[in-house]
Protein backbone atom coordinates (compact mmCIF):
# COMPACT_ATOMS: atom_id res chain seq x y z
CA UNK A 1 0.00 0.00 0.00
CA UNK A 2 1.26 3.56 -0.47
CA UNK A 3 1.59 5.95 2.08
CA UNK A 4 -1.24 8.96 2.00
CA UNK A 5 0.73 12.51 2.17
CA UNK A 6 -0.93 15.23 4.32
CA UNK A 7 -3.16 17.41 2.98
CA UNK A 8 -2.01 20.71 3.66
CA UNK A 9 -4.80 23.29 4.53
CA UNK A 10 -5.03 25.73 2.52
CA UNK A 11 -4.42 29.24 4.35
CA UNK A 12 -5.28 31.83 2.00
CA UNK A 13 -8.64 33.58 1.73
CA UNK A 14 -10.07 31.91 -1.65
CA UNK A 15 -10.18 34.46 -4.46
CA UNK A 16 -8.75 37.53 -3.10
CA UNK A 17 -6.03 39.10 -4.84
CA UNK A 18 -3.37 39.42 -2.36
CA UNK A 19 -1.56 42.15 -5.36
CA UNK A 20 -4.45 44.46 -3.82
CA UNK A 21 -3.69 47.96 -2.10
CA UNK A 22 -4.43 47.21 1.76
CA UNK A 23 -2.35 46.24 5.14
CA UNK A 24 -2.16 43.00 6.02
CA UNK A 25 -0.52 41.25 9.41
CA UNK A 26 1.60 38.70 8.52
CA UNK A 27 3.59 36.61 11.14
CA UNK A 28 6.38 34.04 10.20
CA UNK A 29 8.17 31.45 12.35
CA UNK A 30 11.18 29.79 13.05
CA UNK A 31 11.31 26.02 12.32
CA UNK A 32 9.89 23.51 15.44
CA UNK A 33 9.74 26.85 17.98
CA UNK A 34 13.13 27.30 18.88
CA UNK A 35 14.12 30.47 19.93
CA UNK A 36 17.03 31.31 18.11
CA UNK A 37 16.05 35.17 17.17
CA UNK A 38 16.33 36.66 20.92
CA UNK A 39 15.13 36.68 24.28
CA UNK A 40 12.93 39.30 26.12
CA UNK A 41 14.65 40.78 28.99
CA UNK A 42 12.99 43.53 31.29
CA UNK A 43 9.65 41.54 32.40
CA UNK A 44 11.02 41.76 36.21
CA UNK A 45 11.54 44.97 36.02
CA UNK A 46 8.85 47.07 37.12
CA UNK A 47 10.41 50.37 35.99
CA UNK A 48 11.18 49.21 32.30
CA UNK A 49 8.82 47.36 29.77
CA UNK A 50 10.14 43.95 28.57
CA UNK A 51 11.94 44.06 25.02
CA UNK A 52 13.90 41.58 22.77
CA UNK A 53 17.50 41.62 23.25
CA UNK A 54 18.04 39.93 19.47
CA UNK A 55 20.59 37.25 18.65
CA UNK A 56 22.79 38.10 15.63
CA UNK A 57 20.66 35.94 13.50
CA UNK A 58 17.59 38.41 14.99
CA UNK A 59 19.79 41.51 14.27
CA UNK A 60 20.26 39.89 10.39
CA UNK A 61 16.55 39.50 10.23
CA UNK A 62 15.71 43.27 11.72
CA UNK A 63 18.32 44.27 8.45
CA UNK A 64 16.65 42.22 6.28
CA UNK A 65 13.06 43.75 7.30
CA UNK A 66 14.75 47.66 6.53
CA UNK A 67 15.75 46.54 3.67
CA UNK A 68 13.60 44.10 1.48
CA UNK A 69 11.20 46.77 1.17
CA UNK A 70 10.82 47.75 -2.23
CA UNK A 71 8.48 50.41 -4.45
CA UNK A 72 4.74 49.69 -3.63
CA UNK A 73 5.72 47.67 -0.49
CA UNK A 74 6.25 48.94 3.05
CA UNK A 75 6.82 47.46 6.32
CA UNK A 76 4.74 49.48 8.71
CA UNK A 77 5.33 48.14 11.91
CA UNK A 78 6.95 45.17 13.56
CA UNK A 79 8.62 43.09 16.27
CA UNK A 80 11.07 40.20 16.15
CA UNK A 81 9.94 37.56 18.77
CA UNK A 82 12.65 34.93 20.38
CA UNK A 83 10.52 32.45 17.55
CA UNK A 84 8.85 34.55 15.28
CA UNK A 85 8.15 38.02 13.74
CA UNK A 86 4.93 39.79 13.35
CA UNK A 87 4.53 42.63 11.38
CA UNK A 88 2.14 44.98 9.02
CA UNK A 89 2.67 45.11 5.69
CA UNK A 90 1.23 47.61 3.33
CA UNK A 91 0.67 47.24 -0.52
CA UNK A 92 0.40 50.21 -2.82
CA UNK A 93 1.19 49.27 -5.80
CA UNK A 94 1.33 45.68 -7.62
CA UNK A 95 4.98 45.78 -7.24
CA UNK A 96 5.73 41.28 -6.74
CA UNK A 97 8.34 38.83 -8.36
CA UNK A 98 8.04 36.38 -10.58
CA UNK A 99 4.10 36.09 -10.56
CA UNK A 100 4.13 35.95 -6.58
CA UNK A 101 2.23 38.58 -4.80
CA UNK A 102 3.69 41.35 -3.68
CA UNK A 103 3.40 40.05 0.15
CA UNK A 104 4.77 36.45 -0.83
CA UNK A 105 7.83 38.50 -2.53
CA UNK A 106 8.38 40.78 0.90
CA UNK A 107 8.27 37.58 3.34
CA UNK A 108 10.49 35.40 0.96
CA UNK A 109 13.21 38.27 0.54
CA UNK A 110 13.13 38.41 4.27
CA UNK A 111 13.69 35.06 5.15
CA UNK A 112 16.19 34.17 2.29
CA UNK A 113 18.30 37.39 3.30
CA UNK A 114 18.98 35.38 6.36
CA UNK A 115 19.24 31.79 4.91
CA UNK A 116 22.14 33.32 2.23
CA UNK A 117 23.74 35.04 5.49
CA UNK A 118 23.61 32.11 7.95
CA UNK A 119 24.22 29.62 5.57
CA UNK A 120 21.33 27.84 6.65
CA UNK A 121 17.15 27.87 6.86
CA UNK A 122 15.80 28.44 9.83
CA UNK A 123 12.03 29.28 8.65
CA UNK A 124 8.85 27.05 8.45
CA UNK A 125 7.52 26.69 5.54
CA UNK A 126 5.11 29.50 4.20
CA UNK A 127 3.39 32.62 6.66
CA UNK A 128 0.18 33.43 8.61
CA UNK A 129 -1.28 36.33 7.18
CA UNK A 130 -4.74 38.19 7.81
CA UNK A 131 -6.17 41.22 5.42
CA UNK A 132 -6.43 43.98 7.84
CA UNK A 133 -10.07 45.26 6.79
CA UNK A 134 -10.53 48.85 8.37
CA UNK A 135 -8.67 51.67 10.75
CA UNK A 136 -9.71 50.11 14.02
CA UNK A 137 -7.80 46.64 13.44
CA UNK A 138 -5.32 47.83 12.22
CA UNK A 139 -5.32 50.23 15.75
CA UNK A 140 -5.77 46.50 17.01
CA UNK A 141 -3.18 44.90 15.45
CA UNK A 142 -0.46 47.62 15.98
CA UNK A 143 -1.15 47.37 19.87
CA UNK A 144 -0.69 43.89 19.42
CA UNK A 145 2.39 43.98 17.88
CA UNK A 146 3.79 47.18 20.18
CA UNK A 147 2.64 44.90 23.30
CA UNK A 148 3.85 41.36 22.51
CA UNK A 149 7.08 41.35 23.94
CA UNK A 150 5.42 42.32 27.29
CA UNK A 151 2.89 39.08 26.99
CA UNK A 152 5.78 36.37 25.80
CA UNK A 153 5.11 34.30 28.33
CA UNK A 154 0.98 34.16 27.50
CA UNK A 155 1.84 34.11 23.97
CA UNK A 156 1.01 31.16 21.52
CA UNK A 157 3.83 30.92 19.90
CA UNK A 158 6.00 30.79 23.19
CA UNK A 159 7.56 27.28 23.35
CA UNK A 160 5.78 25.99 26.78
CA UNK A 161 2.03 26.54 24.45
CA UNK A 162 1.09 23.82 22.19
CA UNK A 163 0.22 24.37 18.56
CA UNK A 164 -3.50 23.68 19.29
CA UNK A 165 -3.24 27.08 21.52
CA UNK A 166 -4.26 29.26 18.43
CA UNK A 167 -3.19 32.39 16.98
CA UNK A 168 -3.91 35.14 19.53
CA UNK A 169 -3.78 37.69 16.79
CA UNK A 170 -7.39 36.03 14.67
CA UNK A 171 -8.90 35.51 17.72
CA UNK A 172 -8.63 39.11 19.44
CA UNK A 173 -9.95 40.01 15.89
CA UNK A 174 -12.97 37.99 16.17
CA UNK A 175 -13.49 38.19 19.63
CA UNK A 176 -13.68 41.81 18.29
CA UNK A 177 -16.36 41.37 16.00
CA UNK A 178 -18.68 39.03 17.83
CA UNK A 179 -19.00 41.61 20.16
CA UNK A 180 -20.37 44.20 17.67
Amino acid sequence: MGRELPVRKEIRLPGYDYSRAGYYFVTFCVKDRHELLGAVVGATDPGRPPVVELTALGKCIEKSIQIACQDGIRIDKYVIMPNHVHCIIEIFSRAGDRGRSPLQYIIRSVKSYSTKKFGYSVWQKSFHDHIIRDEAEYQKVWHYIDQNPASWPEDCYHPTKTQESGNTVSALLRNDKEDK
